[in-house]
C-alpha cells in the first residue's frame, strides 16, 4: 500500500506574525490589506481566536472589525508582509526535504506558502508507520521554525488533502472548547485521530467516512460544480462514485465527467511530484481607497502597476509573451481582458503600452475600485 502525507501548517500567516511579535499569543489576529480595517481590503488569515467569532480569509476588513467590537474583544490587524511569509514558508519546506523515509530522502511537492505533499523517495526500505512518520514531520517542523502544523495520510493526494482538512477541524473544534491539550487518540468512521493535527484516511475507509458527505465536501469539486451534479441527481459522493460514467461524460464533459466520477470513488494520483515550482507569470493589482472615476487617472494607475510588474519579471530574466488587464467596478463587478504579444519582450515601455491599450476594450462609464496587471512569462530554457 502506498502513502502520501499532505502538511498543512496552522493559521500560518497569523503564526508568523505571532512569533514576530509574541504579546499577540491569544488575541484575535487579523493580517490583511494594510492593517487598517477603516480600508478597503480583505482577510488574509485570521487567527483561531479571530476565527471563534466568525472571521475567516476573503471577508472585508471592515466586516471583520465589526464582528469583533460586536464581542468586544481586543483585536489586533496587521497589513501583509509577503518577504516575511515568503522566508517562513522557505524554512519548512528546506525542514521537509531534510527528512529521510524508509532510510532515503522524501520527495517534497510545494503547493503554496502553507502546504505541500511528501511521499518516500525511490528505492526506500520499510516504511514502517505512516503515522508516527507524520509526528515526526510535525516535531521536526516546530522544533525547527515554531510552527506549528496538521499532516494528512491517505493511499493518494485527495485522500492525503482531505485527511488534513479532518485533522484541522478536530484542533479549531478542540480550540473552540478550550480544551486543546485534552485530545488524546481517537477514532472515527474511515479515518483516525493521533494526537492533535493527524489524521488518516485511505481506501479501506473511503465510503465509511466520505459516503454521505455532499460532493462539495470533495478537493476539486466548488458550489458551480456540485450544483451541477445536484441537477442530475446527485447529491453525496457515494451518489457520484455509483453515477453511470457514459452519463457523466455526455452531461458533464467526455474528461471532467469521468474525473469526477474517479473522485468520488477516492481515486486520485499517488505520485508526489519535487520538480521545483516555475511560475508562469506575475502580477500585481491594487484596490483603490476612492473609486476611480477619471480614465486619464485609470491610464496611469495601469501604467504604474505594470512597471512594477515588468520588474518582477526582470528578476527572473524571462520575457513576457502574454499581458492580462484585471478591472473592476463598483460595486464589484469584475471583467478581465488579455492580449497575446507580437514577440516576448521586457521593455517596460511596451509592457506599459500593451496594458494600457487593453483599456480601450472595456465599458469607461462605471467608476473602478480595482485595478491588476498580470505578465505572463516565457517558458524558462
Amino acid at each position: 500500500m502506498g502513502w502520501v502525507l499532505h502538511v498543512d501548517l496552522d493559521q500560518f500567516i497569523a503564526a508568523v506574525e505571532v512569533l514576530r511579535r509574541p504579546e499577540l499569543a491569544g488575541l484575535p489576529v487579523i493580517v490583511g490589506g494594510r492593517g487598517d480595517p477603516t480600508e478597503r481590503g480583505v482577510v488574509a488569515t485570521a487567527s483561531y481566536e479571530a476565527r471563534r467569532f466568525g472571521v475567516g480569509s476573503g471577508m472585508p476588513l471592515r466586516l471583520a472589525e465589526r464582528k469583533l467590537r460586536k464581542s468586544e474583544e481586543e483585536a489586533v490587524f496587521l497589513p501583509v508582509d509577503k518577504d516575511a511569509y515568503d522566508a517562513a514558508s522557505a524554512e519548512v519546506m528546506d525542514v521537509l526535504r531534510s527528512l529521510d523515509w524508509g532510510g532515503v530522502p522524501v520527495l517534497v511537492e510545494v503547493l503554496g506558502w502553507d502546504e505541500a505533499f511528501v511521499g518516500p523517495g525511490p528505492d526506500h526500505g520499510e516504511l514502517g508507520s505512516p503515522v508516527e512518520f507524520a509526528e515526526r514531520i510535525r516535531a521536526a517542523v516546530l522544533d525547527r521554525t515554531r510552527l506549528t502544523s496538521a499532516v494528512g495520510i491517505g493511499n493518494n493526494k485527495l485522500q492525503a488533502k482531505l485527511a488534513t482538512g479532518f485533522a484541522k477541524q478536530r484542533v479549531e473544534g478542540a480550540l473552540a472548547r478550550e480544551a486543546g491539550s485534552g485530545i488524546g487518540e481517537e477514532s472515527g468512521p474511515g479515518g483516525q485521530e493521533r494526537g492533535r493535527g493527524t489524521y488518516v484516511l485511505t481506501d479501506e475507509g473511503w465510503y465509511d467516512e466520505m459516503g454521505d458527505r455532499p460532493t462539495s465536501a470533495l478537493w476539486g469539486i466548488g458550489k458551480k460544480t456540485a450544483d451541477k451534479l445536484a441537477l442530475l441527481g446527485i447529491a453525496t459522493v457515494e451518489d457520484l462514485a455509483r453515477a453511470d460514467a457514459a452519463m457523466l461524460a455526455e452531461r458533464i464533459g467526455p474528461t471532467t465527467g469521468p474525473w469526477l466520477r474517479r473522485l468520488g470513488r477516492g481515486v486520485a494520483s499517488s505520485e508526489v511530484d519535487a520538480t521545483p515550482y516555475v511560475a508562469r507569470g506575475h502580477g500585481r493589482e491594487e484596490t483603490f481607497q476612492e473609486d476611480l472615476t477619471d480614465w486619464a487617472e485609470v491610464e496611469r494607475e495601469v501604467d504604474r502597476i505594470a512597471r512594477r510588474v515588468v520588474a518582477d519579471i526582470a528578476a527572473e530574466g524571462r520575457p513576457a509573451v502574454r499581458v492580462e488587464l484585471k478591472l473592476r467596478y463598483r460595486p464589484f463587478f469584475t471583467l478581465t481582458r488579455s492580449h497575446k504579444l507580437p514577440a516576448p519582450t521586457t521593455d517596460a515601455d511596451e509592457l506599459a503600452a500593451e496594458a494600457v491599450a487593453l483599456l480601450d476594450r472595456v465599458e469607461k462609464d462605471r467608476p473602478v475600485r480595482l485595478l491588476g496587471v498580470r505578465l505572463e512569462m516565457a517558458d524558462p530554457s
